[in-house]
């Protein structure tokens, strides 16, 4: 047997169960919005979009500029953004070896390279 929805009772009627739903609204509500330090990688471009706005960080093709032609022989394979550390790790490849290059987002300077 099926019950209507319009049947059901809650126990402090119905202005208690609407009161629950508010409540349960406005915690949920309260619950902050994923920050820079744990954005995943979908979110990293959005935050680097948004520093570069802010004058926080320089932009992703001036840092490529000034990298790409320090890794002379090497295919760029692209970058990333890691928003907690403010740092681009470009990715090149060569001879199937992959190399790392983290450069600061604010400064862009070098900071790293693997080999």
């Amino acid at each position: 047997m099926v019950k209507r929805l319009s049947n059901l009772r809650c126990p402090g009627g119905w202005r208690a169960g609407v009161a629950v739903y508010l409540g349960l609204a406005l915690v949920l509500a309260a619950v902050p919005v994923a920050d820079a330090a744990h954005a995943g990688p979908g979110e990293a471009q959005g935050v680097a979009r948004k520093e570069f706005r802010s004058g926080t960080v320089r932009s992703l093709r001036e840092i490529e500029r000034r990298v790409l032609p320090m890794m002379h022989d090497m295919q760029y394979l692209g970058p990333e953004f890691d928003p907690a550390a403010v740092v681009y790790r470009l990715k090149f490849i060569r001879d199937g070896r992959v190399v790392f290059v983290d450069v600061d987002a604010r400064s862009g300077e070098v900071i790293r390279q693997s080999r």
